[in-house]
């Protein structure tokens, strides 16, 4: 395959911004590491916007330069690594494969739309909630990939019975519904997605004091969001952006022979959900959820012991159950899983993430976050609601054409820096950027569900693009609306503290 153009000058590009900052960027003399760590800063992001290398190596790079160049040891760096946040992705995608393994995934998502009805409005709204229930759980490519079909499966039928050009625009919202539901499921919880691990632990790595997030309180925030997105995109969907004939009714029939074709709950399948139904009240209910008025105490209060317990313990220890129990079917395996799951971990997102942190330790212990953080500070006075907004739409339209995880964790730490500088509470940035990474509807290449159903052939670019702009602009305003409103469950802080940790 021929390599593209932009790779080529992107490695040149990094290079000659690298060593151009190394030699000539020192504006710290008593501290020349901020230089450096700039410089280590400018390559990555380099070479992360333009792909130039595998996303993964350039997530690399920081293990071989911060000990290089005297900001960080070797062994400080290796650790910045691997932590709780990446355990807690390994363990909570191997409870995935299970589920994928055992066609579990699967009669969820057939069970839920074959519930919702047969209008065709209604069946839009069921492909898209199935899609958000799978995503909030495993990856959301392998839930694009296995809604897919199943949508295109509805959209022939519909072409038969109305005609290409008549059914054209139920199969515009039918596909983007797929692509957006997993998007947006994706954000609401901590395993949903790995922008919001990499919000977890780049901000844990730059405000070591702060309390960590924890999977039950991000869910405060997280759920009620994607629910309200999911609503929202359905209602645009299907009557504004793609609007089409209320006569149209579908035949289920499709969905009810791939449900009948799946045949009774096994017993694999019983165990798998079980597990997983476990694995989710473990994690949200582990720490203390305040609500509003209610209080629900968290079960680590029971025993001092469950205190060291971290949502990472809980994933592994779960993932593990599911390698000891014997499976009936033993045509597919003798245990729930098999060795080859370790095959299936996407072990380039873990380490691209991992770079990320990386990152943000080499920002703290450079002196670079600091020197960010004077320089913004000499702004003066901002708005930070105007400050939000702009956070938002830089994120959004960043993450359309470059890897979500990477400008993330690009962002974080220069924003962390910002957020002290004028002394507000720094979740409230990195809340809103957390979120708007994941919201990016315009392009093919923004997101891998993007990518899926525009592989299906049956969306034009322009189509997508048009459909996208519009609800990239409701997305950042409902990520503003549910940050400052939810902000205080999710921190236990007023939105206008600036806490003890951040000074």
């Amino acid at each position: 395959m021929t390599e593209l153009p932009w790779k080529k000058y992107g490695i040149y590009a990094g290079l000659v911004v690298f060593l151009v900052l190394v030699l000539f960027f020192n504006p710290e003399p008593d501290n020349p590491q901020v230089g450096k760590m700039g410089a280590i800063a400018a390559l990555m992001a380099i070479l992360w916007i333009t792909e130039a290398v595998p996303l993964a190596v350039t997530a690399l790079v920081p293990i071989v330069a911060l000990p290089l160049f005297g900001i960080l040891g070797g062994d400080d760096t290796a650790k910045a690594y691997m932590n709780s946040i990446v355990f807690l992705f390994i363990g909570g995608f191997m409870i995935a494969v299970s589920m994928q393994r055992w066609n579990l995934h699967r009669r969820i998502a057939l069970t839920i739309i074959h519930t919702i009805g047969k209008r065709a409005d209604f069946m839009v709204l069921g492909f898209m909630v199935s899609a958000a229930s799978l995503s909030m759980w495993i990856s959301n490519t392998a839930t694009a990939v296995m809604m897919l079909p199943i949508g295109l499966a509805i959209v022939v039928k519909i072409e038969e019975e109305f005609g290409e050009a008549k059914s054209h625009k139920v199969t515009l919202a039918l596909m983007l519904g797929i692509a957006y539901g997993c998007s947006v499921g994706g954000v609401a919880t901590l395993v949903g997605t790995p922008t919001n691990l990499a919000f977890v632990e780049i901000f844990h790595k730059t405000f070591p004091q702060a309390p960590p997030i924890a999977f039950g309180q991000w869910l405060i925030i997280g759920l009620p969001y994607s629910l309200t997105m999911i609503f929202i995109i359905w209602l645009l969907l299907t009557k504004v952006l793609c609007r089409f004939d209320k006569g149209l009714v579908l035949d289920r029939s499709v969905i009810r022979q791939e449900l009948k074709g799946l045949g009774p709950m096994s017993y694999e399948e019983k165990i798998v959900l079980s597990v997983f139904i476990v694995t989710a009240l473990l994690w949200t209910f582990r720490k203390d959820l305040v609500l509003g008025y209610l209080t629900i105490p968290g079960w680590a209060n029971l025993h001092s012991a469950f205190e060291l317990v971290n949502d990472g313990m809980i994933a592994i220890c779960m993932a593990m159950l599911l390698f000891f129990i014997s499976a009936h079917n033993k045509g597919v395996g003798d245990r729930i899983l098999q060795s080859d799951t370790f095959g299936k971990i996407p072990w380039d997102i873990i380490l691209l993430f991992s770079g990320g942190f990386a990152l943000a330790e080499g920002f703290k212990a450079s002196g670079l976050s600091q020197y960010i953080g004077d320089t913004l500070a000499s702004i003066g006075v901002v708005n930070v609601l105007l400050l939000v907004v702009v956070i938002c739409f830089c994120v959004t339209f960043l993450t359309e054409l470059t890897s979500n995880v990477a400008t993330l964790s690009m962002l974080l730490p220069i924003l962390g820096s910002w957020a002290v500088a004028i002394s507000v509470h720094p979740l409230l940035f990195a809340a809103a950027a957390a979120i708007s990474s994941s919201m990016a509807f315009m392009m093919p290449v923004a997101t891998p569900p993007n990518a899926v159903v525009f592989g299906s052939k049956r969306i034009r670019i322009i189509e997508m693009a048009r459909t996208g702009l519009m609800l990239n602009f409701v997305a950042m305003f409902f990520t503003i609306v549910a940050v400052y409103l939810l902000f205080p469950y999710l921190t236990g802080d007023a939105i206008s503290d600036f806490p003890a940790w951040a000074k």
